[in-house]
């Protein structure tokens, strides 16, 4: 899936906004970035102005043949402080790729969530419902992470992103 995030910052402090502020524009492209999602891959396209845990934010939200993506990202810097998403099993095992180890879906979520320590996500192997994955979390600057990723393709299939108080 998608690689990286913007880094951290302050929330905006003005209603007016700063200088360094994003747009609806590039909200929408840190959203599809993070989820691996090619823009014309997308559908029912939605980006709205809103606020979360007093801080102003684009809320994101598509589709894709193989998955529905939410995300909250905040207007004052492009963090993502919020996202939720599932990839269709079936999709995944239309894909090629190459296998990855416990070691490699480390470095895939610490890719994911740029100045993470690798030491801080737990992750392990899976496979309860006859399904193998890598399952894990990760708790870095105030957001707690939930992870899912194919051991067969490096795909992070089931991500889950919120901030906590």
């Amino acid at each position: 899936m998608g690689e990286a995030q913007s880094g951290a910052g302050s929330p905006e402090s003005s209603s007016a906004g700063t200088a360094a502020e994003i747009d609806r524009d590039a909200a929408l492209r840190l959203a599809f970035e993070n989820a691996g999602v090619r823009k014309e891959d997308a559908y029912n396209v939605q980006v709205e102005r809103d606020r979360e845990n007093d801080i102003s934010i684009f809320q994101v939200e598509f589709e894709t043949e193989y998955g529905d993506y939410d995300f909250e990202i905040a207007a004052a810097d492009g963090r993502i402080v919020g996202a939720d998403y599932e990839v269709d099993e079936e999709w995944l095992d239309k894909l090629g790729g190459s296998p990855v180890s416990l070691e490699e879906a480390r470095r895939i979520i610490q890719s994911k969530v740029p100045g993470s320590d690798a030491a801080d996500i737990r992750i392990w192997e899976e496979s309860g419902d006859g399904r193998g994955r890598f399952e894990g979390e990760l708790l870095h600057e105030g957001i707690q992470y939930e992870f899912e990723i194919d051991p067969k393709t490096g795909v992070v299939f089931d991500w889950n992103a919120d901030m906590r108080e």
